[in-house]
Parts: structure tokens; C-alpha cells; sequence
């Protein structure tokens, strides 16, 4: 394929922005290249500046779980614009998406609503802290929450008692109220919680993991914790931005059974708009101004169109509820299909995938934290990527990206897919 406008507009872009992008991975420095410049989408297919058609895996990294454009969003959208873009007074349509969302997952009462997944997460986390009247926070390695000082912390060794920042601007002070853990290690959590005892506020956590590929808790690894938190009064904080409306109606909570005590939302809850929120049950939310001590703002929050392209996704997924299975479905089939050639071509693998989300490791290990998923090999990775981009099908430009699939993807999609990854492997041999 040729993408001979893409990389003229980078150029441009470069000039402008920096890095060319708004976002650093949109920027293709994993993989080498110069990004794709999309123009428009519909369905389960991308089209870019040059003309191409792509079957898209990354679906704006998960909120189009109906596809691009899907129309009761798109007019929902189009009939609040014309009735004023942003107000900053309430507005009757937050309170019906509260109440929707508040009836389709388990364990919260009240819900606010934010502009972004790292406002979400970065709010939890003030919550908990002002509702525990406590500092220290548990995140896990390769789990993303959004930029976040707080989030962006490096450990080595010393992860028990102490946190370094890695990116510069994150001050010493603030990385050392976070601790570093390992994904699906309850044991190393444990370690943790007992050398910092009474002074950690909250544990949080991606229920499934998608920053370093998917990644499912083992058995027992969230019940485990939970069971911690609860010992020693500690708040469970699920980061739902991706999982949220898209493993289940209820997210990852129904999903597998496992209660938090504050959740954070994002990508589908906006219906392709810029869009957070988190949740609780009504003891927690009540400690958020104007009711409590803990502040919390925005201008935009609960913006109109935003309210409106979620209420009419969350609506969909409300009234049809067969929608996961039939997705889920597809995302089996896919995963059937790309794990059959593979192994039919002795390419070393490891796929993972729950729901709707799905990863291709190119390593044999057992993917289950950021450790074992650093240890494929990136430089397969680079060459399936590209190949698959040149066979029309776009994933993830990282190798530590989950894909997300969409119910608009026909099963004649999936075969074109599983046929492109064939001829792929063809050439990694």
C-alpha cells in the first residue's frame, strides 16, 4: 500500500506538534515508520488520507465496541449540537446517563463524570485518599492509569519502601507515596502492604490488563486482593477505562465476580467522545465537593454531546445484551484462526484474550505480567505489524497493546484477517 500522503502530513504535523502527534505511540516510534493519517471511518474499516481501506483492531483503542460512525451515536451527537455545545450548568442528560450507568454496574451508587481517563483515575486515587485519610498508593508495573504524576513511577528493587519517578517532571515527592507491584503476584502485594502498614490508602488496578497486551488476573489474584483491602482497610480501585462497558454490561466486576470499591470509566462510556468518569458507592462519593472535603472540577465535565454519544452507546448495550456473546464469539473465532496458522508455521506464540480483548505475544512464555510480556521479541513484532498494515489490517502500533474488537467486524472481516496473517508469516519464516 502506498502512504505517500500520510507522510507528508507528518511532516507538516512535525513542524507544529511535537513528535507530529497528540498522543506518543500514535507516532509509530515502536515500530518504525511513519504514522497513518486517517480521514474517515465507518463500520469496522479506517480510511486514510491516501485511500486505503484498513480493518481496524485498535477501534480509537476501545470505545467504538458497535464500530465507526455507528448512527444512533453519530445522531445523537448531531441533534445536541444543535441545541448548544457546552453550557457549564447542569443539564437534564446527565442524570439520565448517571442513572443508566449506576443500574448496569454492580456495587456503585453515584457516578461522576470527567473528560478523560486520566482525570478519572487521577480523582479516584484524591478519593481515596481523602475518604482512608491516608498517602500511599499500590499501582501495578505495565498497568497504564493515565499521566498522572502519580502514575508514572519506575521501581527496581526497592519497591517495597520506595518509588523513583522515570519521566522527568514527576517529583520525588510525589513518586514516593506510590508503591510498585507485580501483576498477578499477590504474594509481592502482601510484602508491600505489611511494610507500609496503616499508611496505604488504595490498591489500583486494570482488572484485565491492556497496556502490556491483555493480560487476565490468574485465578484467585483479585479475589486475593480484595480480600487484602479488606483486611486491612484498604480501598479497592478498579481502572475500567477500557474493560467498562465492554466485558460485560457491568465491566469487569460482573465479569469475574470480583467487587471494587471504586471504579474508573473511560472509552466506551463517551461513545467515541473524550469522556471519564468514576464510581462508588454512596459513603465514598458523598466525601467529593460540594457534599464533602475532597474537591474535584471541570469546565467541560459532563459536556453535552459527550453525555449524549454515551447515553445512546450505553443504551444499545442496555437493551441488547446479546451483543457480548456475538462479539466475544468473533473474538474466539479470531483467536482460533491467527493461533492455527501460527502454529501451523512453528512461529513462536503466546496469544491471550479475554472478551473482547486480545494480544499476540511473540514468545512462548506464559504472558502474565509486565515482565514475561518485555521478554517477546519486538522485532517480529515490528515485521507482523507492517505486514499486516501492508495486507490492509491495522492492530496496535506497540507490542504492548491489547487489540479491541468490534461487533461491526463481519466474520468475512475475520477471514480476510486470519488470511493476511498468513501471508505474513509466510514471510517471517
Amino acid at each position: 500500500m502506498i502512504y505517500k500522503r500520510s507522510s507528508e502530513l507528518f511532516a507538516e504535523a512535525q513542524k507544529v506538534i511535537p513528535g507530529g502527534v497528540n498522543s506518543p505511540v500514535r507516532a509509530f516510534k515502536a515500530v518504525g515508520g511513519d504514522p497513518i493519517f486517517v480521514k474517515e471511518a465507518k463500520g469496522a474499516y479506517l480510511y486514510d488520507e491516501d485511500g486505503n481501506r484498513l480493518i481496524d483492531y485498535i477501534n480509537s483503542w476501545g470505545p467504538m465496541i458497535l464500530g465507526h460512525a455507528y448512527a444512533p451515536v453519530v445522531d445523537a451527537v448531531i441533534q445536541k449540537t444543535k441545541k448548544g455545545t457546552s453550557f457549564g450548568m447542569p443539564t437534564e442528560i446527565e442524570t439520565l446517563i448517571a442513572e443508566l450507568a449506576v443500574s448496569m454496574v454492580p456495587n456503585v451508587d453515584k457516578i461522576r463524570f470527567v473528560n478523560s481517563g486520566t482525570e478519572a483515575c487521577m480523582s479516584a486515587v484524591r478519593l481515596a485518599r481523602g475518604f482512608t485519610k491516608k498517602d500511599k498508593i499500590i499501582k501495578f508495573a505495565g498497568c497504564y492509569h493515565g499521566h498522572s504524576d502519580s502514575f508514572l513511577i519506575q521501581a527496581g528493587s526497592g519497591a517495597v519502601t520506595f518509588g523513583s519517578p522515570n519521566s522527568p517532571g514527576v517529583t520525588e515527592g510525589t513518586a514516593k507515596d506510590t508503591l510498585l507491584a507485580r501483576y498477578n503476584d499477590l504474594e509481592n502485594v502482601e510484602s508491600i502492604i505489611n511494610a507500609n502498614k496503616g499508611e496505604i490508602a488504595c490498591i489500583i488496578i486494570e482488572p484485565v490488563a491492556g497496556n502490556m497486551g491483555c493480560i487476565p488476573p490468574v485465578k484467585g489474584f483479585l479475589e486475593g486482593l480484595r480480600a487484602l483491602c479488606d483486611a486491612n482497610d484498604i480501598l479497592l480501585v478498579f481502572d475500567e477505562v477500557m474493560t467498562g462497558f465492554r466485558l460485560a454490561k457491568g465491566g469487569a466486576q460482573e465479569l469475574l465476580g470480583v467487587d471494587a470499591d471504586i471504579v474508573t470509566f473511560g472509552k466506551v462510556i463517551g461513545g467515541g467522545l473524550p469522556v471519564g468518569a468514576f464510581a462508588a458507592r454512596k459513603e465514598i462519593m458523598n466525601h467529593l465537593a460540594p457534599l464533602g472535603p475532597v474537591y474535584q472540577a471541570g469546565t467541560l465535565s459532563g459536556n453535552p454531546l459527550a453525555m449524549a454519544a454515551g447515553l445512546a452507546m450505553l443504551n444499545e448495550l442496555n437493551s441488547n445484551p446479546q451483543i457480548y456473546k456475538s462479539i466475544d464469539q468473533k473474538t474466539a473465532y479470531l483467536h482460533e484462526g491467527v493461533a492455527k496458522v501460527l502454529q501451523n508455521y512453528n512461529i513462536t506464540h503466546t496469544i491471550n484474550r479475554t472478551g473482547s480483548m486480545i494480544s499476540v505475544h511473540f514468545d512462548e512464555t506464559p504472558i502474565v505480567d509486565f515482565e514475561t510480556a518485555a521478554k517477546g521479541n519486538n522485532e517480529t513484532f515490528k515485521k507482523f505489524f507492517h505486514g499486516m498494515l501492508d495486507n490492509g489490517v491495522y492492530i496496535a502500533p506497540s507490542a504492548f497493546e491489547t487489540w479491541f474488537i468490534t461487533e461491526a467486524l463481519s466474520y468475512k472481516d475475520l477471514d480476510e484477517t486470519i488470511g493476511a496473517v498468513e501471508k505474513v508469516t509466510m514471510k517471517l519464516k
